[in-house]
């Protein structure tokens, strides 16, 4: 994993959090690859959408951005295997829940996109 990778993979993880917050999905078509699969691995809501699907599903949502909700993103792990290959474990608060991302990123020639979103989700508890 070189310094560089890194950078790129954490700038990727910026846009995809903000695209998120924002409920943007021009800004969220730059991180993702056209192949995408999209699993929600929640018990009792297990989903699995392609790019087209997601993206319809975004542009539909209020943006959390909008409603006021403070954004709340951190990545936990970032791996490599390789120079084409990366795995980023993220959790964020979103839409009144509690997210865990497991992202699979490949790069194809100097851009870093996910091409595997798979997660789960709990209600975010009221302090």
């Amino acid at each position: 994993m070189t310094p560089e990778n890194i950078a790129s993979v954490t700038k990727l993880m910026e846009t995809y959090f903000e695209g998120l917050y924002q409920a943007d999905s021009s800004m969220l078509r730059n991180v993702f690859h056209p192949q995408l699969s999209y699993v929600c691995a929640t018990q009792g809501d297990e989903l699995y959408l392609d790019l087209e699907t997601y993206m319809a599903r975004v542009e539909k949502r209020v943006p959390p951005a909008q409603k006021g909700e403070k954004r709340d993103d951190l990545i936990l792990e970032m791996s490599f295997g390789g120079s084409r290959l990366a795995h980023v474990k993220a959790r964020m608060k979103l839409m009144g829940r509690d997210y865990l991302d497991y992202l699979t990123l490949i790069r194809s020639g100097d851009e870093w996109r996910i091409v595997a979103k798979i997660f789960a989700y709990v209600p975010v508890e009221v302090e």
